[in-house]
């Protein structure tokens, strides 16, 4: 049996994943490319003061690369980033990266059942599959404001940390409080003379205590036998009875939403304060942000939380919809990303030279989150329809990374193209139940403009691993070479 050359797009979690599951599986010619110098994907690129995990480290590490040294359960960034190129080096991923290097095009030739890939700079690679491994939050957005690229000042997005700027003594105007923003405001107010934050909608919130281990922990973690494998089944349990509450268990959601509620009037005092803070949209339809930190940081004297909408930059601050001009010296963007670019910016072209992004017209789609009818050989990792609203993303892309594995054992030369109708069947059974679940119920990131649920999965982490357990060869159309030209001799 041929064995398939493998070009990884990314170098975050699910491209080591991908990577790590093909060689356990015999496919070792493959390549993980990366724009960036590291390996680490989001990160890598996520240095902002405070960053760090929501999801215990203990679960949201690979099964088959478990740490029992994590500092505190929920780890900074930078711990994170040494256990992924600590990843890459025991698994022997390393020689096979190629960072600082951008696919900016990847086109799959018909005739030849391969894929072209476009490099920055001129070069070419060819390779049998395609794995987009680029991410969700990949690509910063930034509001294009009014005035924006008038601001005097200094400015910069969250993932795209200014270190080199001093933010001591200085006006501060964050816009945007998500999930970055909630982990960065506590040490900004520190440093900051004074900090505007401009809210849209305020979001549900959970206490995430995250103290550094004691040493006795730390060395029942080590040595005590099985422990590490309870405390991740623990989790994945408790995860899951989040998604349960989520679903539509209304005693369970009421709980959680209860313990919110009564986490805001402990922790804030002030009704006017406690009034900008409270959501008016159902428990778990925007993301559930975790913080024992951030409500004391709105509370402290240099900081204030303005709600009115931000209507244009200025100059010199901030204008908002009450006509007000808020003064800053610096503005940090905590607005999120382009989280439905799956791909970007990268172009994919599949059968016919048809773009990815024309078949994406009406949302993007993907049969298990994975492979697109009219892209053969394309596996996405982290792809549409595989976000959790809670849990660890790593139970999801471990098993796309081991359906990936399967994919590439069954070509033997040969092209696998999802059916569409198999495509369109599945994607119209998990809209039918994304359509009855809570994530359609307010404004949120993970629809698209016309109110479809792109990002997220419906069900439970266990559901998923079930649907992608095996891959079912009937799904797919099989594409062999075209014959080669007959050789025309003269005399």
């Amino acid at each position: 049996m041929s064995t398939p050359t493998v070009a990884i797009i990314g170098a975050g979690m699910s491209g080591l994943a991908a990577a790590v599951e093909l060689e356990r599986a015999g496919v070792t010619d493959y390549v993980i490319f990366d724009k960036a110098p590291e390996v680490g994907g989001v990160w890598r690129a996520n240095t902002y003061p405070g960053a760090a995990c929501d999801v215990p480290s203990y679960l949201y590490s690979f099964s088959f690369a478990q740490r029992r040294d994590w500092t505190r359960p929920c780890s900074p960034q930078d711990e994170i980033q040494r256990y992924m190129a600590g990843v890459a080096d025991r698994f022997g991923l390393t020689p096979k990266l190629r960072l600082s290097t951008e696919i900016t095009k990847a086109t799959w030739d018909e005739q030849r059942l391969r894929w072209v890939l476009d490099i920055a700079g001129g070069e070419t690679f060819e390779a049998d599959i395609l794995v987009p491994a680029c991410g969700q939050l990949s690509v910063p957005v930034t509001p294009n404001l009014p005035g924006r690229e008038t601001f005097t000042g200094t400015q910069f997005h969250s993932a795209e940390w200014n270190h080199e700027h001093n933010l001591r003594g200085e006006r501060v105007s964050v816009i945007g409080t998500g999930a970055s923003a909630v982990q960065f405001i506590p040490p900004v107010a520190e440093q900051a003379a004074h900090v505007d934050v401009f809210q849209r909608t305020p979001a549900w919130m959970l206490p995430r205590r995250n103290n550094a281990y004691a040493g006795w922990a730390r060395a029942a973690i080590r040595g005590v036998p099985g422990l590490q494998r309870l405390r991740r089944m623990s989790m994945l349990a408790t995860m899951e009875t989040f998604i349960f509450a989520l679903r539509g268990a209304k005693p369970v959601k009421r709980a959680f939403q209860a313990w919110s509620s009564a986490y805001l009037r402990m922790k804030v005092r002030d009704p006017e304060l406690r009034a900008k803070l409270t959501p008016d949209y159902a428990f778990g339809c925007k993301r559930i942000l975790f913080s024992s930190a951030y409500y004391e940081a709105l509370q402290r004297p240099n900081v204030d939380l303005l709600t009115d909408a931000v209507t244009e930059i200025t100059p010199t601050g901030v204008r908002t919809a009450d006509g007000a001009e808020h003064p800053a010296d610096t503005i940090i963007w905590g607005t999120g990303f382009a989280a439905h670019a799956f791909v970007a910016p990268m172009e994919v072209a599949g059968r016919g030279g048809r773009l990815l992004a024309d078949a994406w017209d009406g949302g993007a789609r993907a049969h298990l989150g994975m492979t697109v009818p009219g892209f053969p050989n394309m596996v996405l990792m982290y792809g549409p329809n595989t976000n959790l609203g809670v849990g660890s993303i790593l139970v999801m892309i471990e098993a796309q990374a081991r359906y990936l594995a399967q994919y590439a054992r069954r070509l033997d030369g040969r092209a696998l193209d999802v059916r569409a109708d198999v495509a369109g069947a599945s994607d119209e059974a998990m809209q039918a139940e994304l359509r009855e679940s809570v994530w359609t119920q307010c404004e949120t990131w993970y629809k698209d403009d016309d109110g479809r649920v792109v990002n997220n999965w419906p069900g439970y982490m266990r559901a998923y691993l079930r649907a992608t357990k095996s891959l079912e060869p009937a799904e797919y159309e099989t594409l062999t070479p075209a014959p080669a030209e007959p050789e025309v001799v003269t005399a």
